[in-house]
């Protein structure tokens, strides 16, 4: 287990360094942050003085090295537009789009496993195709409209929920969270249902096939042979054989929620990383667009670590080839 950790760890460092490379020169190509943050009319010694404050009369690769140096001493630097460090400016968003994530995540896997477990287990049945006819709704239907929609009916129309905002929020470990109280909560429904729209309708897919597989298997047939009942059955065994499948998809789709909640962000009003992205890019904030999109990266790559983690527990034969 200790060499499937370290040789995972290694693969996640050359990902981390690969991809803060492409980020870099990817967001440093395109436009000019000067334009934006002078005047037009401002004479030309005031723009070389901004150039040289920035760096950006330096070669691209050693203004990389001089980031890639700042960032391991945390200091991802300032924001053009905010004047703000940038590390404190994501860090003071990133608990509104934590927790909407993982409350998108929840409502998902809370809805979706058992859905598509009865799903699978019975096919035929006219309740299964209705869960597997709501979930081509959430692969199908656009999220900013289903957020539209959703605004319309619950927070206009019937007044249930607030339309946009956060709502009121109470420090915990130094994070300011709304889900610590039931108005907070009223804030909190619509956007992360939007949000998990898509992953509900992707596990439900990803277990009712899964279930469908798993039941006509040796082992199942077995198991009912053996008189264990219908819930051991599936508890025990159908659903312990689709978990890594799952695991997968939870992992990968938590990934893709922490960063990319921009649509429901901006639909909501929502104050989380995606809206200040939205707006770095407006204004082209390199320095927040830079730090946003490796610490996605930096994400992605620690779940999917985690991820291959979880595998290795789950199914020994995994570390086994790892380590071959």
């Amino acid at each position: 287990m200790i060499g499937f950790l370290i040789q995972r760890v290694l693969q996640a460092l050359m990902v981390v360094i690969a991809m803060s490379i492409i980020v870099f020169l990817g967001v440093y190509a395109i436009g000019n942050p000067i334009d934006v943050m002078i005047d037009p009319a401002s004479d030309q010694a005031l723009r070389e003085a901004l150039i040289q404050r920035y760096g950006f009369d330096r070669p691209l690769f050693e203004q990389y090295f001089i980031f890639m140096n700042n960032m391991l001493h945390g200091d991802l630097g300032e924001s053009f537009i905010y004047r703000l460090p940038v590390l404190n400016l994501i860090l003071s968003r990133l608990p509104a789009t934590l927790e909407l994530a993982l409350t998108a995540m929840l409502i998902a896997t809370l809805l979706g496993i058992p859905l598509g477990l009865w799903a699978g287990y019975k096919p035929d049945s006219l309740s299964a195709k209705a869960i597997m006819g709501f979930s081509v709704l959430g692969f199908s239907v656009p999220s900013f409209w289903v957020g539209l929609l959703l605004i319309m009916v619950f927070a206009v129309e019937l007044g249930w929920f607030p339309s946009g905002g956060r709502g009121p929020t109470t420090e915990v470990l130094g994070m300011n969270l709304s889900i610590t109280s039931l108005e907070g909560w009223s804030y909190i429904l619509l956007p992360a249902f939007n949000l998990a729209l898509f992953k509900l309708g992707l596990l439900i897919r990803l277990t009712r096939a899964g279930t469908v597989e798993v039941m006509g298997s040796d082992y199942v047939r077995f198991a009912r042979a053996q008189g264990l009942s219908e819930g051991k059955v599936v508890g025990l065994h159908v659903l312990k054989n689709i978990s890594i499948p799952i695991v997968t998809v939870f992992g990968l789709e938590l990934g893709s929620t922490l960063a990319f909640a921009v649509v429901t962000e901006t639909v909501f009003n929502w104050p989380g990383m995606g809206k200040l992205i939205i707006d770095s890019i407006t204004v082209l904030d390199r320095p927040v667009m830079v730090a946003y999109l490796i610490l996605v990266v930096f994400l992605f790559v620690m779940i999917n670590l985690v991820v291959d983690l979880i595998y290795g527990q789950l199914d020994p034969r995994i570390r086994v080839k790892a380590a071959s």
